[in-house]
């Protein structure tokens, strides 16, 4: 039965992810229209409607089969190479939980929308930054964690 539960804590952490990914892109396609643009802070950051049918900056823009094969590779690699039979310690389930979570929330767009709901549109010293949004980010900042965790050599935290 203990390996049945082995994994919840990852899967539990990927599962809220996803569903608050999933709320907040289902509220911006409810109840915005594609480009519209609410000002937060002005100058700065907008919740602006984006359809993304590519990756970060667009990469691979219109390849929707492409990047549902490379998402669904990554997650079987994810699995087999760095979860699967391994002694997680509990920063390497909130770690691995935020990446798939984030990985699995663009997926489940890719698949049954046709494209990636973006709304964080962020102007920086100029920069008119590319919209992104949640799952994004828990990608973004899981990968850093894990390189650092990598780099750093962490082997003090209790493993669970």
């Amino acid at each position: 039965m203990k390996n049945i539960f082995k994994y919840n804590k990852i899967f539990y952490i990927s599962f809220i992810c996803v569903i608050v990914d999933q709320i907040i892109k289902m509220i911006i396609d409810n109840s915005m229209n594609l480009f519209q643009s609410i000002c937060i802070i002005k100058n700065f950051f907008y919740i602006t409607y984006a359809k993304n049918l590519g990756a970060a900056w667009s990469i691979l823009y219109g390849e929707r089969i492409i990047l549902i094969i490379i998402s669904i590779i990554l997650i079987y690699l994810f699995y087999k190479y760095l979860i699967k039979d391994k002694n997680l310690s509990n920063k390497d389930n909130v770690f691995f939980g935020l990446l798939l979570g984030g990985v699995l929330g663009n997926l489940i767009d890719r698949v049954f929308r046709g494209f990636v709901i973006d709304y964080l549109d962020f102007k920086i010293f100029g920069y008119d930054y590319p919209v992104f949004n949640l799952s994004d980010i828990l990608i973004v900042i899981s990968v850093i964690l894990i390189a650092y965790k990598v780099v750093r050599g962490d082997k003090s935290e209790n493993r669970s």
